[in-house]
């Protein structure tokens, strides 16, 4: 079983490799994973180091990276009506409540879906497991959330990313290869 310190040091690696997060992010994040065996000294240290790491890493990565496309594979989505997040929220409910609040803001007439991916999918694809995507249209319709799963793998295809999906609208996207770098804020 693993120690908490481990845990913790792991979802510390986790938060600056996604990209997503400052140093003072994760710091925040850090007090919301406390428990009283924690070593808090060792991880409050362990960040800074684990920044810089990557900022060295970062120097060796190409100009365009998988996550450059992958950003630009979610603003076409947008493009076309459908709701794209990434990093949206923990679990899958949290990404599916983060785009409905958009959908609110956007107006539903504009919108004809949604795609996200979310924090428990981040963690696989920083770890080189894949990045699994939900999409699902507005009104929960087995032809409309199919009609967005099409979208959504014909986009990703479009910009060179290979899809795993068997066409089913009940089961996620797979994006089986994506090498994940993702420059810092």
């Amino acid at each position: 079983m693993i120690n908490t310190n481990d845990h913790i040091l792991g979802m510390i690696k986790i938060y600056v490799w996604s990209g997503f997060y400052t140093r003072e992010d994760v710091d925040q994040m850090i007090d919301d994973m406390l428990e009283e065996d924690a070593d808090e000294s060792m991880l409050r240290s362990a960040v800074v180091p684990e920044f810089e790491k990557k900022a060295a890493a970062e120097l060796e990565w190409p100009r365009s990276t998988d996550c450059d496309r992958l950003d630009e594979v979610f603003d076409a989505l947008n493009a076309r009506g459908v709701v794209a997040l990434q990093n949206a929220g923990y679990t899958s409910s949290d990404g599916i409540a983060d785009s409905f609040e958009i959908v609110h803001k956007r107006g539903r007439d504009v919108c004809k879906g949604y795609c996200f991916y979310h924090g428990q999918d981040l963690d696989r694809v920083v770890n080189g497991k894949g990045l699994w995507l939900a999409f699902g249209d507005l009104e929960n319709d087995k032809d409309g959330k199919t009609a967005i799963g099409n979208l959504v793998k014909e986009t990703f295809e479009s910009f060179g990313f290979e899809v795993e999906w068997d066409g089913n609208p009940e089961r996620r996207l797979r994006i089986p290869k994506l090498d994940w770098r993702r420059r810092g804020r």
